[in-house]
């Protein structure tokens, strides 16, 4: 490499860590007082928490997880790796496992409102909360399961004279392409195909909504979704850069060294999306219960959360008064 490019590698470098300091420290700033406001909004400021709002809690959590690594990932990128390899892998972990926890978290919040709109009473014949628990309960499961196969090949490697969390050593290409196929589908492609089949469903029935606090509780969902999708896809297309690099590294030299020096660079911006995805939630809350204009502060998210509690009860109660309804008929033999 000649004095130019060494330099320009350099300045590159010193550039994109910046930039990457820059977004992680405002995740952070943004990131950690609104997810601790969510959780402390729903467990200390709500009396009937709805399997919607459960589900939200769980998701703060698994962000403030992520966010909480931060501080170490801005002194590594600022300074150099200096924790060991140890805590470069335990820290990763935490990382991933926090990502399939966010996706299973919000597909399940895409299951509830698709079960809840098609098949209200088989919901009401099963014991809500304790079902709702079960499933929380399989999430993490599934969410530590699944993060663990970062654990092998994580490692620190030397970047521009200082080491950083960003190496993987694997054995072989095909082990490096199947572990990337595992993150890319089971923590992207296969819970937004399902969440995008659910919401087109649901999309037809939200139409024939009318009363507005439906609507607000169904666009509030649909945002988490959305944002989720915008700050990882990134992550995942880089992946799937990365195996094709890897499928015509011995066909065309050329193309190969472009892709990875797209993926080189890409991974640290995508990387600082990942974390803006564990701000944006707290935010989009914020927005939606804007619209609450006699109440103040904290208390307008409470009252966000509370009306969504409560679109669950009227939801429960209509359906019940069909079913019983229904029962009359069927017992006076109109039906």
């Amino acid at each position: 490499m000649s004095q130019n490019e060494e330099a320009n590698s350099h300045l590159t470098w010193y550039i994109g860590k910046s930039v990457v300091c820059l977004i992680l420290s405002l995740s952070f700033t943004i990131g950690i007082p609104g997810n601790i406001i969510v959780i402390w909004t729903v467990c200390k400021k709500m009396k009937q928490r709805s399997s919607t709002v459960l589900l939200i809690l769980n998701l703060a959590i698994s962000d403030l997880l992520v966010l909480a690594t931060l501080p170490i990932w801005i002194y590594s990128f600022a300074d150099s790796w200096v924790f060991g390899v140890p805590i470069c892998k335990m820290l990763v972990y935490m990382v991933y496992s926090s990502m399939y926890a966010s996706v299973f978290v919000i597909t399940a919040l895409s299951l509830e409102r698709f079960i809840a709109v098609f098949y209200p009473f088989s919901v009401q014949r099963q014991k809500n909360k304790a079902l709702i628990f079960k499933v929380v309960f399989l999430i993490w499961i599934l969410s530590f399961g699944f993060g663990a196969s970062i654990i092998p090949f994580q490692d620190i490697q030397e970047i521009n004279g200082g080491l950083q969390c960003l190496g993987r050593s694997y054995s072989s290409n095909q082990q490096k392409v199947l572990n990337l196929l595992l993150e890319t589908f089971v923590g992207f492609v296969i819970p937004f195909a399902i969440i995008c089949t659910c919401y087109m469903c649901v999309g037809r029935k939200l139409r024939q909504m009318s009363y507005q606090s439906k609507q607000r509780t169904e666009r509030l969902i649909v945002n988490v979704v959305v944002a989720f999708a915008v700050c990882w896809f990134p992550h995942h297309l880089f992946n799937i850069i990365d195996i094709v690099s890897m499928q015509i590294e011995d066909s065309n030299q050329k193309i190969f060294s472009a892709l990875n020096q797209i993926t080189d660079i890409g991974v640290y911006l995508s990387g600082a999306l990942v974390f803006i995805s564990s701000c944006t939630n707290p935010v989009l809350y914020a927005f939606a219960a804007w619209s609450f204009q006699s109440h103040l502060g904290f208390t307008k998210i409470s009252r966000l959360f509370e009306e969504i509690t409560q679109n669950v009860i009227q939801e429960v109660k209509k359906d019940n008064s069909l079913e019983t309804v229904q029962d009359i008929l069927i017992g006076t033999g109109t039906v």
